[in-house]
This record gives structure tokens, sequence and C-alpha cells, in this order.
């Protein structure tokens, strides 16, 4: 069996010659071995008041693999430390997902990733789409399970949050026809999860609303002028938002079996605001500014208008100088993203926006109870000048005060995303609680669990949890409560 732990990998530049990609090596490099480990080693002291699982996924091919590698090609791996009682566990698995499992009965890769012509790729997903659906990018915890998903939509794999055993395919209850975009947005007050699917054909999009009760019990097309890649949605108390923004897909590329994105200026960013258990036909649509959006951070009603806050990103194709296949993707992955506000009145149908910071600031997250509901408090990472997409710190805005904080985790020390952990018992949307991330040490080749205090994030981190093994630079984090951990110990 060939892994990815056993020979470096080389991928072929368009001139046919080997090139060597940064995303499989170094920080980035896969791991080939699923461990378990308890009792690990702890500068400082776990707060005793701190009690729940950190996971974050990434990819991490188990296989060799065919052509050229982007780093969204990797099966999905999830890390996760469990923090109880002042003690730490860790745990990491791959996710078992249909192609997963279908590579390792080959004992080989069987996929092709973006880079390269999907032709030949045994399946794909619901859209016909034979693009490795990897489940590699998001976790979000939903009734008990943490739902891991792909960037493109692809199908959910429900996860126990403690053991990351893979349940499977989530279809709530057989009710899912379709698939499913990488970060739903969960109510906490409601139980409700929202989502939307979208697809090269017509219906170009899809929104639907999972009940309390696990199932899908509203679905609806959303009217768009042609195929497009969202990637993130907003709630608020009774609206949802969705996005119809000018990264297109290239269809003469698409034509000729190629994955290619095309950012046309020519388009307004659109937002469309529409009830939570609307018909596509009431949507709204307001109109910015173009722009390009992976990540909402939270949206909120203020009187007759809705706020969305996000990380906006002014230039989402690759630079005009990057032309092999390597340094496109390069280019791509090379964030540039800042703090922006969004203001849709619902009276009068105008739009204002605002950016507020120039920090180049991604991956952001909230108080998980308050999503959809004003917050005071977000958090993000921030991205190194780095060729390659590297968080070097830490960031914390402050709504009400109009504050920003900052931490640098120091030279070559790369950072996770890092969701806001509540202290047990603590009130929703305070900073009386804690940030926790990974950090990998680039220069020292291994990994640590860090927990900072959210109130005091400039003092550095409170404890750092050495990990057994290293975990390479992924993508998105979250964080699960004791309260919630309960109906999976049961």
């Amino acid at each position: 069996m060939t892994s990815t732990s056993e020979q470096p990998i080389l991928v072929a530049a368009a001139t046919g010659e080997p090139e060597v990609n940064p995303y499989l090596m170094g920080v980035y490099a896969p791991v080939g071995e699923e461990i378990d480990a308890s009792d690990l080693e702890v500068i400082g002291k776990i707060p005793a008041d701190l009690n729940g699982v950190y996971l974050r996924n990434g990819p991490n091919p188990r296989f060799a693999p065919e052509g050229r590698y982007h780093w969204f090609d990797g099966d999905g791996m999830i890390h996760a430390v469990h923090l109880e009682n002042g003690k730490a566990r860790y745990r990491n698995r791959w996710v078992r997902t249909k192609a997963f499992e279908a590579e390792s009965e080959a004992g080989k890769a069987l996929w092709k990733g973006v880079m390269e012509s999907p032709k030949g790729n045994p399946f794909g997903n619901t859209h016909g789409l034979n693009v490795k659906d990897s489940a590699n990018t998001d976790l979000i915890f939903h009734r008990g399970q943490v739902l891991s998903t792909w960037y493109m939509c692809g199908t959910p794999y429900a996860v126990d949050p403690l053991s990351l055993e893979t349940l499977g395919a989530e279809d709530f209850l057989g009710t899912l026809v379709g698939d499913m975009m990488a970060h739903p947005k969960v109510d906490e007050r409601t139980g409700e999860m929202f989502w939307f699917d979208y697809g090269p054909r017509p219906p170009y999009l899809r929104y639907g609303v999972i009940s309390a009760d696990g199932k899908v019990v509203n679905t609806t097309e959303i009217a768009l002028p042609g195929p497009r890649l969202p990637h993130d949605m907003a709630i608020t108390e009774n609206y949802a938002v969705l996005m119809d923004l000018p990264l297109v897909q290239d269809m003469e590329a698409a034509r000729n079996g190629r994955h290619k994105l095309l950012f046309d200026r020519s388009l307004p960013s659109r937002f469309g605001v529409l009830p939570r258990y609307g018909d596509g036909s009431q949507i709204r649509w307001f109109e910015a500014s173009p722009c390009y959006i992976y990540h909402v951070v939270n949206s909120w009603e203020q009187g007759e208008e809705i706020v969305l806050d996000v990380c906006r990103v002014q230039r989402p194709q690759p630079r005009a100088d990057a032309h092999t296949p390597l340094a496109k993707m390069l280019s791509y992955l090379r964030l540039d993203a800042s703090l922006h506000r969004y203001r849709f009145n619902l009276r009068t149908g105008q739009c204002l926006e605002a950016q507020l910071d120039d920090d180049n600031t991604e991956f952001p997250s909230v108080d998980s109870r308050v999503v959809g509901g004003r917050n005071r408090f977000s958090y993000a990472v921030h991205i190194s000048p780095d060729s390659t997409l590297k968080f070097d710190g830490l960031v914390c805005y402050d709504n009400r005060a109009g504050a920003k904080t900052e931490y640098r985790f120091g030279p070559g020390r790369w950072g996770s995303e890092a969701p806001f952990a509540p202290r047990d018992g603590a009130a929703a949307d305070s900073d009386d609680g804690y940030l926790v991330t990974f950090v990998q040490d680039e220069r020292e080749g291994r990994s640590e669990l860090d927990i900072f205090d959210a109130a005091d994030l400039t003092a550095g981190p409170v404890a750092r949890v050495l990990l057994p093994q290293r975990v390479p630079l992924g993508f998105h984090a979250t964080w699960v409560r004791a309260d919630q951990l309960e109906p999976s110990r049961k």
C-alpha cells in the first residue's frame, strides 16, 4: 500500500517536469497514523472551567495523488483534543467517506483532483461533478453529532464528537435530497439548521431548513442568472441571507472538462434576504460592489435593517503573473480579506457597506450560542504574508467598544481556526471564556493546543497542551461544550 507517509509526493507541472508542491511538505505534510493519547503534557494549567472538545478538519491525503495536487483535494482528517477536569486527550481519524472507502479497498488513489480533468474519476457529488467529495472542510455540531462537510457542496458525514467514528452519510431521516454546502448555520436557540445546495446546472441554488428533530422541513429554489460558487450564508432571527457573487465558473473551461474560476468585475455582489421558511419568490436582492466572500462572521436584525459582517475578499483571482497551474493555485490560496459590514434596509431597499478593518483576517467565529443574533465579540485568525496560507495570530473584535486586540504566535509558529469556548456556565455573548487553537511549531516539528483567555488575548496562552504527533495545517474547527456532549456519552 502506497501511503503519503511512505514517500514524498511530486506533482507534474504544465511543462511535464516534476515540481514539488509546498502544500504536501513541511507544515502541510500529511500524517499517516491514527492515534489515541491521554494524560498529555501541559505547559501552564488547563482551566478547570473549560470542558469540552476542540475539533479541526483538514486535507490529509492517504495515498499519493494522481496528477497535480491541490490542497483542497486531500482526504478529510479530524484532529481533536478533549478537555475534561484539567486533563487532555488527543485523537485523530480520517473521515470515512464513500470515496475514502473505495480508495482504501483499492489500495491507491482513484481520483484526480481539481487541477486535473475529472474525466475518468469513479464518481462525484449528486450534481454529476466528478470531483472527489472528501468531507475535509468544516465541522458543524447539530443534534449530538458533528457534520463533516465539503467545500464544493457534497454529502455531509456524521461523526461522533468524542470517538471520531464516522457514523455514515447523513440524510436527515431520508429527507435530504441533493447535497449540502460547507457552512450550514445552526440556531442553538431553536435547534434548526439552515443550508443551501448549488450546482452547475439549474436549479443553480436551493435553500433549505432542517428542524430540531432532524428532518428537512422546507426547501425552495432560488433563481440565479447562471452557475455560481457561493461558500457561506447567514441567518438572523427571522431571515436567511444568501449570496450571488461575481466569482463564476469559466464555461469554456467547463466544456473542456476543467474547473476554472473567473471573477467578473462587471457584475455586482448580490445579497438575497428571504424569510427563514420563505419561498424563493419572496427573496429580496440587495446590490453592492463586486467582491467574493468565503466566510460570514454573523448577521442580525437591527430595527428595519439586517446587519451582515463578513470577511470580504477584493481580489479572488490568481495574480496576472501566475502562469503555471501550481503558481495559480498558490496565488488563489493567498487570501486577502478584511472585516466588512453590510446593512440591508428592508423598508427602503438600500444597501450600505463599509470596511471595518484593514488587517488581513479570516476564518471568523462568534460564540455559537448567538449565531443569528447581535454579537458583541467576534474572533478571527490573522493571515501571514507568506506565499502559502498560514495563520500567524489571533484577533478579537469588540463591536460595542469599536476595539481590536491581537496576538501573534511568533516566528515559525502557525495556528488554526480558533473558536470561542465559553467558560462553564458563562452567559452568552460575553468574553467570559477561552479561544482554543492548534499551533504548529515549524522549527521544532511539534504541534500543541494553545488555550487563551478571551478577555486577555495579548497575555498569551494560559496553557499549552503538547500533542503526541504533528497536526498539519488545515481548515475549519469547532468547539463542542461539555453540556452538548452528554447525548454522545449516553
